[in-house]
């Protein structure tokens, strides 16, 4: 039986030592890690899923790493059930080779899904109390002048990193302008 860890922080400027050294001193023999949100495409936890062989043990810090609705961390488990692996989780002290550890964890994903939702419910909450208020949510609209010019600047070769440090943008705004640009 190997067991396999699996580490990830939701932000770049998040750091992953934590995790690993607690995934190293639970035995974990490889380890694959990577920077990205739940929610997005997680290219390194795929590539684990499918490391993964019968016998072996996934291995998590904390349940929040593997997803956070309760219906994804099911079908994870199932799927792991399925083809003979378990899950430990290291904070929680679940391991889902015992009946009590299954228990468990179908438990503690259904509570990890519930305080996602309290906490879309609190931002939304707070978005119509601003509002009600008169005060705006969300993001600022883009400026239209400073985006015009990013397009210049990239048209006039400049690279991406300089246009957005220049003009005080984010990546994903540059890029965003400039799909709907392309599109028109």
């Amino acid at each position: 039986m190997t067991k396999i860890g699996y580490a990830r922080v939701s932000t770049l400027d998040q750091n992953l030592d934590l995790q690993l050294d607690e995934l190293k001193k639970n035995g974990c023999t490889k380890i694959f890690q990577e920077k990205a949100s739940s929610v997005k495409k997680r290219p390194e936890f795929e590539k684990c899923l499918d490391y993964l062989r019968e016998g072996d043990t996934l291995v998590v810090w904390k349940l929040d790493r593997l997803g956070r609705t309760t219906k994804k961390l099911l079908e994870l488990i199932d799927d792991l059930k399925d083809r003979g692996i378990n899950l430990q989780i290291i904070t929680l002290g679940v391991d889902t080779s015992t009946a009590a550890g299954r228990l468990f964890f179908t438990m503690m994903a259904g509570l990890a899904e519930m305080e996602r939702e309290l906490i879309r419910e609190r931002t939304n909450a707070g978005l119509q109390a601003a509002r009600s208020r008169g005060k705006m949510g969300g993001r600022k609209p883009i400026d239209e002048q400073i985006m015009a010019r990013a397009m210049m600047m990239y048209e006039a070769k400049m690279t991406v990193n300089d246009i957005i440090k220049t003009l005080n943008i984010s990546r994903a705004t540059f890029y965003k302008y400039k799909k709907m640009m392309e599109s028109q």
